[in-house]
């Protein structure tokens, strides 16, 4: 028999009371993804590299009754992502939504790129997934105490933004392309190792150009570049970090139970001309 509990739909959006760790959370679409649980009722946890941005987010957050804290890492360091899963356990007793907001970009003609500025972004957009993937899904998996086959969504929830980039090559992009396109495939190997078995959904949202400190310029409606896009784009804009939330947060609630291992469209239709 087909049933429906209405609980569920009432609540299947909720990420109250839940620990988020949020990653590259001084950025533009971390902070809003940040904001958001903590608008919800959710407790966040903030990282990035430059501890005195954390610090101001923290106070910002704060000052609008959001529970929050932030720990200074590298994610590209093991030990720096080992601190960091500890400090937010030790505040918050566990880990139960994971979002990935970093990342970096130095667009070059491979020409004259160098192995070792590609293989730098290499290892901020891609081995710097995986290390914090890695180290949060085995303290997701820890919090199990030993539980498997438990219901999807039940371990934890684990996002990751990557870009349209990662379908689509670009001049100048081989490494950030590269960069995000493994990121896609590795998201989608790691929900094979870890959803069934533990209940933790992986998933991903590929972006296209949203407004930011670096790409601020490319808003100018009168200029090439804008304008090249806007062939492209049926919405009929580009998009704002607000735009983004609705995904992260449907990936983060039991809404999206069903969903693991997908790079969700968020391109206002770019794909489709």
């Amino acid at each position: 028999m087909v049933s429906l509990d209405k609980n569920f739909v009432e609540t299947m959006y909720s990420v109250e009371g839940k620990v988020a760790l949020v990653t590259g959370a001084t950025g533009a679409l971390g902070k809003v993804a940040a904001k958001a649980y903590g608008y919800l009722g959710a407790k966040v946890m903030l990282t990035g590299r430059n501890s005195a941005k954390l610090q101001e987010l923290v106070d910002e957050f704060k000052a609008e009754g959001i529970e929050c804290d932030h720990f200074a890492a590298d994610p590209a360091k093991v030990e720096d992502v080992e601190a960091l899963i500890k400090a937010t356990v030790e505040k918050y007793g566990r880990i139960d939504i994971l979002a990935i907001a970093h990342g970096f970009n130095k667009p070059q003609n491979i020409l004259e790129q160098s192995v070792e500025d590609w293989q730098y972004i290499m290892d901020a957009d891609c081995k710097s997934v995986y290390i914090v993937l890695k180290y949060v899904a085995q303290q997701m998996v820890a919090q199990l105490d030993g539980a498997e086959n438990v219901p999807s969504g039940s371990g934890g929830k684990i996002v990751v933004v990557t870009s349209q980039r990662s379908k689509r090559g670009m001049a100048g992009y081989t490494g950030y392309c590269t960069s995000k396109g493994g990121a896609d495939m590795m998201i989608a190997s790691m929900a094979c190792d870890l959803s069934a078995k533990y209940g933790i959904n992986v998933n991903a949202i590929c972006p296209t150009v949203f407004r930011s400190e670096l790409t601020e310029w490319m808003f100018d409606p009168e200029s090439a570049v804008y304008q090249n896009f806007m062939k492209r784009e049926p919405i009929g804009r580009l998009a704002e970090p607000s735009d983004f939330v609705g995904y992260v947060i449907f990936l983060s609630s039991h809404a999206s139970d069903f969903i693991t291992g997908a790079a969700c469209d968020c391109s206002g239709g770019y794909l489709v001309c």
